[in-house]
């Protein structure tokens, strides 16, 4: 059997296996299929990604099954390996299967373990669809897919109300894209006359300059079919405008948020943006629109994440960030660089997730970093591997100037190379975005390790701690239990609001420091093993596969047609000015000096700072108000005319004239008719007379 057909289907397997037997055979077993063929997949993943980093491989495409024949459009369910595949494939199996393994730890005491695993293996499945698709109409499958998979496992904990809301959010957003997404597979086949992926780009070329009736007007060809596919990228990837299903999608669990947003579905988006780059090369404003869009991301992303004081959240407005960054490095053309930081990104951001995990589950489930502070002596391995991650994602290394070889962890070399490549292409605005990010980055990702690891402890103020004191009398030596925590996490009461102290009492230091008699704990040995492996790629990464993807024969040797590589632009990025290659390690050690200032040697400053400006932190705080303004533009609206068809056409006018309406009238002859029914026999004869006179009567006027 084809190892491709291991990949794609074992996961499907694992996931009917563990779902249908649910409770049945206990949540070893189910755990046990589930992990097992996730690294069954992995492991086969990887030789196919190490050849094609040899060079020159082709592309195989492995058929499964005639899919449908409809008038003129013919396509089949099959599974293409490319350069572009093999990297979404090592990224998709290995972070889905650390996650699975992390899960044994972070779910152990959750009852509905074997649903959770089924959810997990069931998204992989889908993902896994989705960059195997020879056409679109698979694609769409496998996009569509880990939509619903996301829904379930973003609601997980259903009983949670926030956990719902969250869900459905994320679902409703990602359904706006989705139509974007449809119109374009529509449009793509009414001028290819196809929905294979080959065949689409191979002539995309011959279609530059081309004008096509869209809403009554004509315009480019390329540019309207890559801007609707555009919109299906940014729905997934969360980009500005359709991006706020994801921070709420935090409410799921944390190993969901390494899955889904670290390496997976937020990166389907860039992926597919990668996929169908020759056309995106035809029509220079849809590029212009993925950059400018790429760094209002960034950029925005960026700044709300300097205020958030949710570990998870801040790591999570890091993720859409970091898309952004993607996003406008495929922009400027630098396709290769995207998919680089892609790479890179899913080690150290999943690494990021599962670590903020490890540091939830030590505290209790508390998720305000105003009550961390001291942890780096309770849990060192968890400090140390999430340390590593901080240094990937601000970029920390060694710039290769004066002939040197640079050096230095994963996001050093991913982003720079996308901050180089902008500079290179012409786009200065992207370039200055990108070191300012850059700085944003570092300061708050600093900020993080400053108030969760260093300083004194803050836990005091915690209700989730609070509880756990009381709740360890009776329990272990430690002062913790873990089924209470990991059932405060399923339990709706269990919530932050309303616990948490208000803005101005952290700003002004009224939180109460001191331990609670609380001890955090280091996570168990099957937490630990992914959060050292994702280590290893946060640190190596970069260094060890930049090569393959970003240097000027990677065209040949490694993309070797897999997406449009500009060969000239890559030789451009290694030609820039050297303050150019200097300008994102400066901006780490500004982001890394201002964090040091505010959090260490002076932890009153941020509350001065947010005094001094206090509207704009406000307004960062409020995350731009876009879900004010969602929610005024479009929520209330919508739940108005809905309103108003429920009461006006639904009751008033369909159930009254309608099925209400001829009830009523049955009723009512039925009651006239019982009145008729005396059971005197002059009563019969007398309405039978009246009968013959009016039957006379009527043949006597006709």
């Amino acid at each position: 059997m084809s190892p491709i057909l291991l990949i794609v289907f074992l996961p499907l397997i694992a996931a009917a296996v563990a779902g249908f037997s649910n409770k049945a055979f206990g949540t070893v077993f189910p755990k046990i299929v589930t992990t097992g063929a996730l690294f069954a997949a992995c492991a086969l993943s990887w030789p196919i990604f190490l050849a094609y980093l040899g060079g020159n491989v082709e592309p195989t495409v492995t058929p499964v099954l005639h899919w449908l024949t409809s008038g003129t459009m013919r396509f089949a369910w099959e599974l293409r390996v490319d350069a572009l595949t093999a990297v979404m494939l090592v990224v998709v199996t290995s972070v889905s299967a650390l996650v699975h393994l992390y899960s044994w730890g972070y779910m152990s005491e959750d009852p509905d373990q074997p649903r959770f695993f089924a959810y997990l293996s069931l998204f992989t499945f889908a993902m896994l669809m989705l960059v195997t698709a020879n056409n679109l109409v698979q694609m769409f499958f496998g996009w569509e897919g880990v939509g619903l998979a996301s829904y379930l496992l973003i609601g997980f904990w259903f009983r949670k109300p926030s956990a719902n809301a969250a869900a459905i959010k994320a679902f409703v957003v990602n359904r706006v894209g989705d139509l974007g997404f449809m119109l374009g597979i529509f449009g793509t086949f009414l001028v290819f006359g196809t929905v294979d992926i080959p065949s689409i780009l191979a002539a995309a070329p011959n279609m530059h300059g081309s004008t096509i009736g869209f809403l009554g007007h004509r315009f480019d060809t390329m540019t309207v079919l890559c801007l609707l596919l555009f919109v299906g990228a940014m729905g997934k990837s969360a980009q500005l405008g359709l991006h706020t299903w994801l921070p709420d999608a935090m409410e799921g669990p944390t190993p969901v948020s390494a899955l889904i947003h670290a390496a997976t579905m937020v990166t389907a988006g860039v992926f597919m943006v990668c996929r169908m780059s020759p056309m995106f090369e035809q029509s220079q404003t849809a590029l212009t629109v993925v950059t400018f869009v790429g760094a209002a991301t960034c950029l925005f992303a960026a700044t709300v994440g300097t205020v958030q004081t949710d570990i998870k959240r801040v790591i999570a407005y890091s993720t859409c960030s970091q898309l952004g960054y993607m996003f406008f490095a495929a922009g400027v053309g630098a396709y290769g660089a995207a998919m680089f930081h892609l790479f890179t990104h899913a080690f150290f951001k999943a690494l990021l997730f599962l670590g903020a995990g490890s540091v939830i589950h030590a505290m209790h489930h508390e998720q305000d970093m105003r009550y961390y502070g001291g942890l780096w002596k309770k849990i060192p391995v968890t400090y140390w591997t999430m340390m590593a991650g901080t240094l990937a994602i601000t970029g920390v290394g060694i710039p290769g100037i004066f002939g040197n070889t640079a050096f230095g962890f994963a996001g050093f070399h991913s982003k720079d190379a996308i901050i180089e490549a902008s500079w290179a292409a012409g786009v200065p605005s992207a370039f200055w975005v990108g070191v300012f990010v850059a700085l944003l980055t570092s300061f708050y990702s600093w900020r993080v390790v400053f108030l969760t690891f260093h300083g004194k402890p803050r836990w005091a103020g915690s209700e989730h701690i609070q509880h756990a004191v009381h709740d360890a009398h009776g329990h272990d030596a430690h002062g913790h239990d873990d089924h209470a925590a990991h059932a405060h996490d399923n339990d709706p009461a269990a919530e932050d609001a309303g616990h948490a102290p208000s803005a101005d009492d952290v700003l002004h230091g009224h939180v109460k420091e001191g331990t609670a008699g609380y001890h955090p704990h280091e996570s168990p040995i099957v937490m630990l093993i992914p959060l050292i492996l994702l280590t290893l790629g946060a640190i190596f990464a970069g260094f060890v596969f930049h090569g393959a993807f970003i240097e000027p024969s990677a065209g040949e040797t490694y993309w070797h047609g897999a997406l449009a590589f500009n060969e000239h632009l890559m030789h451009a990025m290694h030609e820039v000015p050297l303050w150019v290659k200097l300008s994102a390690t400066f901006a780490m050690l500004g982001g890394l000096t201002i964090s040091w200032l505010a959090y260490i040697v002076s932890p009153s400053f941020p509350a001065k700072f947010a005094d001094a400006f206090r509207p704009l932190y406000v307004f960062l705080l409020n995350k731009w108000y876009f879900d004010e303004l969602y929610t005024f533009l479009f929520v209330k609206p919508a739940f108005a005319i809905g309103r108003v068809l429920w009461k006006a056409g639904d009751e008033k006018t369909i159930d009254r004239f309608g099925p209400n309406g001829l009830a009523n009238v049955i009723r009512i002859g039925s009651v006239g008719a019982v009145k008729l029914q005396s059971g005197y026999l002059y009563t019969y004869a007398f309405i039978m007379l009246i009968g013959l006179t009016a039957a006379l009567t009527w043949v006597i006027a006709g």
